[in-house]
């Protein structure tokens, strides 16, 4: 068996750094993957402190990824919810290479061959006109201001690693953090589940 049965697996890099790949090497190793768009909805919940629904939420599957589990607080919350859970922190070769891949996702979505302004994300009908404009905000930190700003963004990126390092610091066993472009990627990610 990959891992007890009330034993859950979070990984909590940011998006665009191989989370929809590692949800389905989760689906591949028997794992029932938490659905990403539900948990989304969630992000209000986090915004607020209020982890009640999100510790629920996380009783309906193994394996989680994503907002709201990307997101600072959430891994410790849901260390203490969830003994003996496992951690994954994705993460690509530097924070200009995440900033970039985050900067092609937006604009291929919103589709209109540039950069998004807020009024575009505003417009976009993800969850309901508005919702994707708001997740952004209360994920990054943004306003029109900042909006796409490489240097906000990169330091968003790289302060959410260190905080996930420094709490993990003195428990190896317990988190992996994983560049799934490595060619030992998945390598590291079976022996660090103990799978073949």
């Amino acid at each position: 068996m990959l891992l007890h049965p009330r034993r859950k697996l979070f990984c909590i890099g940011f998006n665009k750094t191989g989370t929809t790949s590692l949800a389905a090497v989760f689906s591949s190793f028997g794992l029932r993957v938490g659905d990403q768009v539900q948990a989304e909805l969630l992000v209000d919940d986090w915004a607020r402190r209020d982890f009640r629904r999100i510790i629920a939420y996380c009783r309906i599957a193994d394996a989680f990824q994503d907002v709201p589990f990307s997101l600072n607080h959430t891994y410790g919350v849901l260390d203490h919810a969830y003994p003996g859970a496992k951690f994954i922190l994705t993460v690509r070769n530097s924070a200009d290479e995440w900033f970039d891949s985050l900067l092609r996702f937006h604009t291929k979505l919103i589709g209109k061959r540039r950069v998004p302004t807020a009024d575009d994300l505003c417009e976009f009908g993800y969850h309901g006109t508005g919702w994707i404009w708001h997740a952004h905000q209360l994920l990054f930190n943004v306003d029109e201001s900042n909006l796409y700003d490489r240097d906000h963004y990169t330091a968003q990126y790289e302060l959410h690693n260190r905080q996930v390092l420094d709490y993990f610091r003195h428990r190896s066993n317990d988190l992996l953090v994983l560049n799934i472009g490595k060619p030992n990627a998945m390598q590291s990610l079976c022996e660090f589940l103990g799978v073949e």
